[in-house]
């Protein structure tokens, strides 16, 4: 069922594109060349909405001093700072819009709370990148820290100079001019930074924290609900729960336990940052009060 927002979109002939992988594997670096080569106008990459080689409005995520403070800028987990994004999207005439992200669910996620309609077609990186390629820029996140903002340097060096390293130029021949015979190009310019939080490490959350902010949700959300199993996995894409309870009898199944899983979900993104890819909630036993 579309809403509203979408509809708007729908008839302004919005379509939104997705380039999606791991931390670290290039996306931000290959965002320009996927956006000439669709016709894409706009980017969304770590919490800033980048135009024309400008940062239109936002804030990078990579000024942030610790690594769960940047998933959630990431993730426009903060009202005010989304809403600055989507007034310049609705003030901003454009056809297409590329959105990077981790995994389906966060670009999805950014849509949502950018007011703009799900992704019409997602790209994986390894789509348009060699495993050799990708295999290059994790060695250059994990060992010098780097990431890239695909910005010209003046850019980065005028609103975030505290992070700037260093800058790259792209070549992209494009095709021969029939008339001329000769070949456009065009050269891209990337800005290299080095956030505060890849100076200082990683910061994640133990299983046991996780499991009993789990806890505390599923208690908070109706007490009669008891856990008698959590299994937690984690990959680079987020955490995925496991839950297995007993419920009262009584309990309308269907509606209330969808609506603990969306509660344990909010909760847990908006206070952490962190991103819950999936949660599977299994019913072991139904008790009578």
């Amino acid at each position: 069922m579309r809403t509203i927002s979408d509809l708007y979109w729908f008839f302004k002939g919005v379509k939104v594109y997705a380039l999606i992988g791991d931390s670290g594997t290039g996306k931000s670096f290959r965002a320009k060349l996927l956006a000439q080569k669709y016709g894409i106008e706009l980017i969304v990459d770590d919490g800033l909405l980048i135009y024309d080689d400008k940062i239109l409005a936002g804030h990078s995520a990579k000024r942030e001093k610790t690594f769960l403070a940047a998933v959630r800028i990431a993730l426009f987990d903060n009202k005010s700072h989304r809403d600055e994004v989507a007034r310049a999207l609705q003030k901003k005439s454009f056809k297409k819009i590329l959105i990077l992200g981790t995994s389906d669910k966060m670009v999805q996620k950014i849509s949502a709370r950018l007011q703009l309609p799900q992704p019409f077609k997602i790209i994986k990186i390894e789509d348009i990148a060699s495993q050799e390629e990708i295999e290059k820029a994790i060695r250059s996140r994990r060992v010098e820290g780097k990431h890239v903002i695909p910005v010209p340097s003046i850019e980065i060096k005028r609103n975030y100079p505290q992070i700037f390293y260093n800058h790259v130029r792209v070549f992209l021949k494009g095709r021969k001019k029939i008339l001329s015979n000769t070949t456009h190009s065009k050269v891209y310019e990337k800005s290299v930074v080095r956030p505060e939080f890849s100076k200082t490490g990683r910061v994640s959350i133990s299983e046991a924290a996780l499991t009993q902010m789990v806890i505390h949700c599923v208690g908070e959300f109706d007490p009669q609900i008891s856990i008698k199993k959590l299994t937690i996995k984690t990959d680079s894409r987020g955490y995925r729960l496991v839950i297995v309870i007993d419920v009262p009898f009584g309990t309308q199944l269907t509606g209330k336990i969808h609506k603990m899983q969306q509660y344990i979900v909010d909760n847990i993104e908006r206070f952490t940052g962190i991103l819950v890819e999936d949660v599977h909630i299994i019913i072991d036993k139904i008790t009578r009060t």
